[in-house]
């Protein structure tokens, strides 16, 4: 599709963390509502929704409201009052799980003011079920993160060209099918669902590996912990398979996270349209760094392709889930002053990426050449992290001095030691520093005569305010030295929006005062921050087809219907059975609570469908945590694990 739009989408936790988005280059913006998202701890008022509208509009940016967790029968009026209050803040789109919330737009005569995007939530995966959603009211559709990207261009295939397709691209990633995991409902009380926007991450805990026999094969470890997404690298191939909207995980992220992860992703995304004509970028103005973005020194897991080749091992995060930072290298020696204080010194290569599923270490890229003599990558304040009989571990640098390391403490650190950097000082402080702001390009054109001047301002997407001045002006002494103030007088946009580059001349050069030619560039670039406001958003919505079909007559319980206006909609696209929604179930014992593409066996080596290889582990598994328990089954065929409470 020639001339097709690309997004980059950011997280915003509150309105704060939306505004550093979009100076950074974000395209789009989603930020949780003050109800229903699938980040409890994310909630905004419409009020700082319509404040952060108001200032992502003049870029043709947009903004999105998340509203992706189901819906009960009681909850039904409240989810219409927020839809009312949300499309008065001006939101662009609603992210959406239930299918209530399409026919609750479209009862209050709202259908074509919004968008509708299904979330991730709604577990999508194939095609016929993405192209139903597409006829049925959705104008995109945002991908399960496990999909391949021979599954992500069926997908686009199956499509009209009309539905967008949206895909993650960083962050956290959820171990289960998205919108299909009880995981969180199963454990303690069974009060905390990940499908109510409540998660309580117990794919990031500590499990035994039990055999059928009671036999523990695997003590304590993250055994559903994976690492987090990064397809830096694969940008180009997404584009290329049909994703219009490339996603940046982390609606509970701080400002200096997407500072970073956003610059990082804005520069690469327009290396890759520089390169592909028939694309381009979603929103206008540039955004250039004071800092040099680097992803590896935010919070991150290890970085994954996850399994956009199809199914692999070494996806996980077994050793620890919390962010280990950049490998520094390994420790060549500690030793010991006479006044006491105990430092170390390191040697490379730190061959000595996110540790895998053997506790052993893994790297994405080849050994990098040993530490330069006299030299130290850390520096005094900068927080390292390393692993001591297993456990993780943690410390600080003290000082600097030459080759060598003085840390807060010592213990643990040995000669041999991998050591990671997970607080890199400097450039917090950098990132903090920050005054990074976004500018559109704009030129001005200058007309003289001896009665009147007039100044047009034009950005760079063509709109134009123009400002005249009457009075008498003579023609000027120095042409040369009035041409350059009045170039000096219109560039210093200050701190605007704007950018104003060129300034050509027509006519004939009379003398301006300096104070009017500033009073002219001030109202001018405020008239056309004004024009850029009362651009009509870019929304293209779309409308539900009766006649769309469901590609199947039965809704199983993990699909989750959980609400009477749900079941209509259903029903009404060719359904005649739907199951009591596990949602709404007392119970999970005995029930397949996480459906995944990961896989235990194949993460620790043991895959069933590899022939010809021995496999150790026994047939019947359970991961153990307490008094809890879980039974593990595989569908090798289809390549998926399944947990069920025991």
């Amino acid at each position: 599709m020639n001339n097709r739009k690309i997004e980059l989408l950011a997280p915003a936790r509150d309105l704060e963390t939306g505004r550093v988005a979009v100076d950074c280059g974000a395209d789009a913006v989603y930020i949780g509502g003050p109800g229903f998202g699938a980040r409890q701890a994310a909630g905004n008022s419409p009020q700082d929704i319509a404040a952060l509208v108001d200032y992502a509009r003049p870029f043709g940016v947009r903004v999105y409201a998340t509203l992706n967790t189901l819906l009960f029968d009681d909850e039904l009026d409240e989810a219409r009052n927020l839809v009312r209050a949300l499309i008065e803040a001006g939101v662009d789109a609603l992210i959406v799980q239930d299918m209530a919330w399409v026919r609750l737009v479209a009862d209050l005569g709202f259908a074509d003011k919004i968008e509708l995007h299904a979330s991730t939530q709604t577990s999508n995966m194939r095609p016929d079920d993405v192209a139903f959603l597409g006829r049925a009211g959705f104008r995109r559709v945002i991908l399960e993160r496990a999909m391949s990207l021979d599954e992500i261009r069926a997908v686009r295939a199956a499509c009209p060209e009309s539905v967008e397709i949206e895909a993650f691209v960083h962050g956290a990633i959820c171990v289960a099918y998205s919108g299909r995991c009880f995981f969180s409902r199963s454990t303690g009380d069974g009060s905390r669902s990940g499908n109510r926007g409540d998660c309580s991450q117990p794919c990031r805990l500590e499990y035994d590996l039990v055999g059928g026999d009671g036999e523990v094969i695997v003590k304590g470890r993250h055994l559903l912990s994976v690492r987090d997404l990064d397809l830096s690298a694969r940008l180009g191939e997404l584009l290329d398979a049909g994703v219009s909207s490339l996603k940046i995980e982390g609606r509970l992220k701080d400002a200096a996270y997407v500072r970073n992860i956003v610059s990082h992703y804005r520069r690469l995304i327009d290396n890759e349209l520089a390169t592909r004509q028939h694309l381009r970028r979603a929103s206008v103005g540039v955004s250039t760094p004071d800092f040099v973005p680097d992803p590896a020194k935010s919070f991150t897991r290890g970085g994954t392709d996850y399994f956009l080749d199809g199914p692999t091992g070494g996806v996980a995060s077994i050793d620890t889930p919390k962010a280990m930072g950049e490998p520094v290298g390994r420790v060549d020696r500690t030793g010991c002053e006479r006044t006491g204080n105990r430092f170390f010194t390191l040697t490379g290569p730190p061959n000595c990426g996110q540790r895998g599923a053997s506790g052993g270490s893994e790297s994405r890229g080849n050994s990098t050449p040993p530490l330069a003599t006299g030299k130290s990558p850390l520096a005094t304040g900068d927080g390292i992290c390393f692993f001591a009989d297993g456990r993780l571990r943690g410390t600080s640098v003290n000082r600097v001095e030459g080759p060598r390391i003085y840390p807060n403490r010592i213990d643990g650190i040995a000669p041999g030691t991998e050591l990671f950097r997970n607080l890199d000082r400097a450039f917090v402080r950098a990132l903090a520093g920050s005054r990074m702001r976004r500018r559109i390009g704009v030129s001005a054109r200058v007309a003289m005569s001896e009665s009147r001047v007039e100044v047009g301002f034009t950005d760079e997407t063509g709109l134009t305010v123009t400002v005249l001045r009457e009075g008498e002006f003579p023609e000027a002494r120095d042409t040369t030295k009035m041409l350059s103030v009045v170039r000096e007088q219109l560039s210093r946009s200050g701190d605007t929006i704007f950018d104003v580059g060129e300034v050509s001349f027509e006519g004939g050069i009379r003398f301006v005062p300096v104070s009017l030619l500033a009073a002219m560039r001030r109202e001018g670039l405020s008239q056309l921050l004004e024009a850029r406001r009362q651009i009509a958003p870019l929304r293209n919505p779309a409308t539900e087809d009766p006649a769309a079909q469901f590609p199947r007559t039965r809704i199983e319980a993990t699909e989750n219907v959980t609400n009477r206006i749900a079941e209509s909609f259903y029903r009404a696209h060719g359904v005649t059975e739907i199951a009591p929604a596990m949602e709404l179930h007392g119970a999970t014992e005995g029930e397949e609570v996480m459906r995944t593409r990961y896989c235990i066996r194949r993460e620790t080596g043991e895959c069933l469908r590899r022939q010809g290889r021995h496999n150790s582990l026994p047939a019947d598994l359970f991961l153990v945590r307490g008094r809890e328990r879980w039974r593990l089954e595989f569908d090798c065929e289809r390549c998926e694990m399944s947990v069920i409470k025991a």
